[in-house]
């Protein structure tokens, strides 16, 4: 299942956040834009996918488009997972909700952690900081789902308040969610982002493989 998150997530617990056709599936568009294959070497999936979307998001240790399909952008990064960590409760962390959305959309711009939208926050788990004014300053909450595993994601910081373990504590506030639940988190992170790296081996999450996450067009000649 960590091989294809997405897929196990889409035909497993979040199938509810699911569009699908036949060996494709993605999350609705107001909630994020990855999309899945349950075999990304199956051409039937990808004509499949042409039923869903002209444009996809996908993820794996590798994906190479077939015809009909051309890559749009590929980003690299390395998936980790915390089978031996604990989780640590946050005594400031507040949770967030969709009331929360137009702050949470406000801190994304500001910190840029990746794909987030309106309803990102249905996927559940998202704890929140804020500073002595009340304004959102970090955010982290949970992302794919399947059946044992739970991603951390969206950890982000404005960056007025980085330096100051928000991340940190936010990570372990949601993996403690995670592992309350008898389930295991893992995470996402650009493979050239060092410290982020560092800091996440320090929390206990340990590498368990490479991956791309990659944008394809449909161009209609397959």
């Amino acid at each position: 299942m960590l091989n294809n998150p997405v897929w196990a997530s889409l035909a497993g617990p979040q199938a509810c956040f699911a569009e699908a056709a036949g060996d494709a599936a993605r999350y609705l568009p107001e909630i994020s834009p990855f999309c899945a294959l349950r075999d990304p070497g199956d051409p039937a999936g990808w004509r499949d996918l042409a039923t869903l979307t002209d444009v996809a998001l996908l993820t794996g240790p590798s994906i190479t488009p077939l015809a009909g399909w051309e890559t749009e952008s590929v980003m690299h990064g390395q998936q980790m997972i915390g089978q031996s960590m604990t989780g640590v409760d946050d005594p400031e962390a507040v949770r967030l909700t969709e009331h929360d959305v137009p702050e949470m959309l406000e801190l994304v711009a500001r910190a840029q952690p990746g794909p987030f939208r309106k309803r990102t926050v249905d996927l559940g788990g998202y704890l929140g900081i804020r500073d002595s004014s009340g304004r959102l300053v970090a955010m982290a909450g949970e992302r794919f789902r399947m059946p044992g595993w739970a991603e951390v994601s969206a950890v982000c910081t404005d960056p007025e308040f980085r330096g100051q373990g928000l991340g940190a504590r936010l990570t372990m506030a949601v993996a403690a969610g995670i592992l309350a639940r008898g389930e295991l988190p893992f995470l996402h992170v650009v493979s050239d982002n060092d410290d982020a790296i560092r800091l996440y081996e320090r929390l206990g999450f340990e590498h368990s493989g490479e991956v791309v996450f990659a944008s394809f067009r449909h161009s209609g000649r397959g």
